[in-house]
This record gives structure tokens, C-alpha cells and sequence, in this order.
């Protein structure tokens, strides 16, 4: 998708009902796009997603409310939980807990956090659906959040600026909150 597209799918939407996604942000960490391997390899890989810093064990929030359309353990995104949202998909990844078969349906379980996630299951806007983890591929504790609009990938970030900015008109906010503010500066 290109960032004529994106910009003109994120100036449709009204913000009024979504959330920011992570309890006890502390920083972002890798921005949407192209970057090192994280492995060490001599290449550069790209990030479908916006990673943000949290202690371990910090709650995970729904951006929107939708559908849980999958719940997964594998071995790059690690426990994840999966919302449809309309025409968006929200990715959250590397979560505690585990995959497991509840009557005949797959959950994420996370029973420390107190949190059961059901494929099918209707979870609401700011919604705790996980824990911030370390399962799959990481480096240290983070959500890992992907989007996709129609199928197609959406830097978060822009999202995220989107959301300030509906918030700002709406309200009159005179200053950008620092977690918005922290973008700019993983990307320059």
C-alpha cells in the first residue's frame, strides 16, 4: 500500500473509539519498515509492525473492537491474538501465555494475567486480550503490534498520529502525549 493510500485510509476514520494499545508504555523500539536482522545476519529484513517497550507482564489492549479471528503460537510472533475490525486486522504478538483447545475452539490462556482469549470471542475497545511477553522472536520484552487495512500493511505509527490528531480537533489537546511524541525519534 502505498503512503498516498495509507494516508487517505487513516483521514477517513474517526478515533473517538479506539485505544491506545499497551498499559505501562515505556518506548518504541523498531518502527514499521525496513531494518536489521535482528538475528545478527549481514541483511536487512522488513518489520511489519510497531514494537513498544513495556515491562514483562504489563496488559495488552484492543486498538478497536472486533472479532478474534485467530489466536496462535508460533515461532516469529510467538503467542499472538488476532482482531477484525471491519476492513482492519490488529496483530498483537509475543505475549505470555499459551494456545490451547477450549470446547473445540482455540484460546489464548493467560492464567497469571487472568486473561482467556476465544477464537470467535467479540472484544471491546481497550479490552485487556494479553500480557506483554517474550514468546517467539525477540529480543526483550515488547508488543508487537501489525496492521492491515484490506488485506494491505499499515505502519502503526501512522495510526497512532491519526488518533492524536482526531483527539487534538476534538478536544483541543494543546500538546502531543509522549507516546506519540516517542515516534518521531525511532525513526530518525
Amino acid at each position: 500500500m502505498s503512503s498516498v493510500d495509507v494516508a487517505q485510509v487513516v483521514a477517513r476514520n474517526e478515533w473517538s473509539n479506539v485505544s491506545f494499545p499497551l498499559e505501562q508504555f515505556q518506548a518504541y523500539t523498531s518502527p514499521f519498515g525496513y531494518r536489521r536482522s535482528i538475528e545478527g545476519y549481514n541483511y536487512n529484513e522488513f518489520h511489519y509492525g510497531l514494537d513498544m517497550a513495556a515491562p514483562q507482564g504489563s496488559y495488552i489492549r484492543t486498538w478497536t473492537t472486533g472479532v478474534v479471528v485467530e489466536v496462535t503460537d508460533d515461532s516469529n510472533c510467538g503467542t499472538s491474538v488476532v482482531v477484525e475490525a471491519g476492513r482492519w486486522l490488529s496483530i498483537y504478538c509475543h505475549m505470555e501465555g499459551r494456545v490451547d483447545r477450549t470446547g473445540g475452539r482455540r484460546s489464548m490462556l493467560d492464567r497469571a494475567g487472568g486473561i482467556q482469549i476465544y477464537e470467535g470471542q467479540t472484544v471491546y475497545a481497550g479490552q485487556r486480550v494479553g500480557r506483554v511477553g517474550m514468546t517467539g522472536r525477540t529480543t526483550g520484552p515488547h508488543l508487537h503490534w501489525g496492521l492491515k487495512y484490506d488485506n494491505n500493511w499499515v505502519d502503526p505509527a501512522l495510526v497512532l498520529r491519526a488518533m492524536y490528531s482526531g483527539q487534538q480537533t476534538a478536544q483541543g489537546l494543546p500538546q502531543m502525549p509522549t507516546q506519540v511524541a516517542r515516534i518521531k525519534e525511532v525513526e530518525e
